[in-house]
């Protein structure tokens, strides 16, 4: 049977939804206009002002945001409360520049609970359930979206957060959790250390896992499914539109419902900027039509995937975004190919081998060189050179025909590639560009 948190509003009428969204959207803009000189500078810079914004049909009108926009107005350029009005923040990791830093008012909070509790429940969750959130507190919004999403549907909360595995493992057992919150890189991790351990998945007391923060493939989801003896869901969040619970999948497992009440999602030509049909694989930009201390506004994710509104078999009829299968702005150019993390990850679990890999880039006398450093499963562990060389040619053949470049492949022993905790770090690009 299917379960909803707000059955009304996740099931609404098409035209109830977008009567919704122009309703939130004129106000919204009105909003920023009022209270963001900085993105009302861009308003004007593009010649629109509130007046020109009716409905969704003119959300084309405004200007893009972009993660260059908010470190470019950090830390409270976007601002669209006083800071006393506000009750949180959150922060991205700043790995790749200055800090973005996302503030929330308590309505925001709520309204983001709400969507968490809304997947958990699409996962099969009721009150009755454990629900042991292992993704990271703290700056990072994992584990206080589904931690506060796990309160609202009455669940037991276990707020594990990441790291210490074999603790993780004893909660799982000794308070028997039904769902697992973590990253998908880290849900591969506990199965290999209940493995470890002499479990098998029968023995496992989880029902469901809901995993995000990274890109993982259909083919890590059966393995972890497999591994864990779950339904594995997937969900879609960031930091700077909330985190996890923008978007969520359904008992169908086959792409995300976007929360449409709360965030309006267009796919453009990343290059051209042009808003492309629905189907059309694009980058996603999303509005949030009703946040207030961090109001975005057409934010461009660098995700890129698909809309459709096909109807679903879980009654629920708001937008589905499929599976993002890279970023724009992550995406490796190869020797002039363009190549995503999570095809070289197909091909590795399609061969029988964990998920456990890195890509290794670099430029050597002008050219690029793609090197594919692979951990070996202890079933495929062997130290005869021989078959090790024949399953890396086999390897360096279906990447060929998977990428149209050709990679080298190194296997690895066992556990001699890092675990994360985390998100996992699968690409370290050396090139100086």
């Amino acid at each position: 049977m299917e379960r909803y948190y707000q059955k009304e509003i996740e099931c609404a009428p098409y035209e109830e939804i977008r009567r919704i969204q122009s309703e939130k959207l004129v106000k919204q803009v009105k909003h920023v206009w009022d209270n963001v000189p900085y993105y009302r500078k861009k308003m004007e810079e593009k010649g629109v002002t509130p007046d020109d914004i009716k409905s969704v049909d003119d959300l084309h009108k405004l200007p893009f945001l972009s993660k260059k926009d908010l470190r470019d107005a950090y830390p409270t350029g976007l601002l669209g409360v006083p800071q006393k009005d506000c009750v949180r923040i959150h922060s991205t990791s700043g790995t790749t520049g200055k800090r973005v830093i996302a503030f929330y008012t308590q309505h925001d909070v709520d309204l983001w609970e709400d969507c968490c509790a809304r997947a958990i429940m699409a996962a099969g969750i009721t009150d009755e359930d454990v629900c042991q959130v292992s993704y990271g507190y703290g700056l990072f919004t994992g584990g206080a979206g589904l931690h506060g999403g796990s309160h609202k549907v009455g669940c037991l909360t276990v707020p594990t957060s990441s790291g210490n595995t074999d603790r993780q493992i004893m909660f799982i057992n000794d308070l028997k959790a039904t769902l697992l919150c973590c990253t998908p890189s880290y849900a591969a991790y506990l199965a290999e250390r209940f493995k470890e351990l002499g479990y098998k998945p029968d023995d496992i007391p989880l029902k469901a896992g809901i995993f995000g923060a990274e890109a993982w493939s259909e083919e890590m989801r059966h393995d972890i499914e497999k591994s864990l003896g779950i339904k594995a869901y997937d969900i879609y969040g960031l930091t700077e539109l909330s985190g996890p619970g923008v978007a969520f999948e359904c008992s169908e497992q086959n792409g995300m419902h976007i929360n449409e009440d709360h965030f309006i999602a267009e796919i453009i030509d990343p290059d051209t900027e042009e808003v492309l049909p629905e189907g059309s694989q694009g980058e996603l930009v999303f509005t949030a039509v009703d946040k207030e201390a961090f109001p975005m506004i057409r934010y461009r994710t660098r995700d890129i995937c698909r809309l459709t509104r096909e109807k679903c078999s879980c009654g629920r009829t708001h937008v589905k975004m499929a599976k993002p299968m890279g970023r724009s702005d992550d995406m490796l150019i190869i020797r002039g190919v363009n190549v995503f993390p999570s095809q070289i990850e197909t091909v590795l679990l399609n061969n029988g081998y964990a998920a456990n890999y890195q890509i290794v880039v670099d430029r050597v006398n002008n050219t690029d060189t793609l090197d594919v450093q692979v951990e070996m499963t202890p079933e495929k562990f062997t130290d005869n050179v021989g078959e090790i060389e024949e399953n890396q040619k086999k390897l360096v053949d279906d990447l060929k025909s998977m990428l149209g470049i050709k990679a080298k492949v190194s296997l690895m022993a066992p556990k001699s590639i890092a675990r994360s905790e985390g998100k996992a770090v699968r690409v370290i690009d050396k090139r100086k560009i």
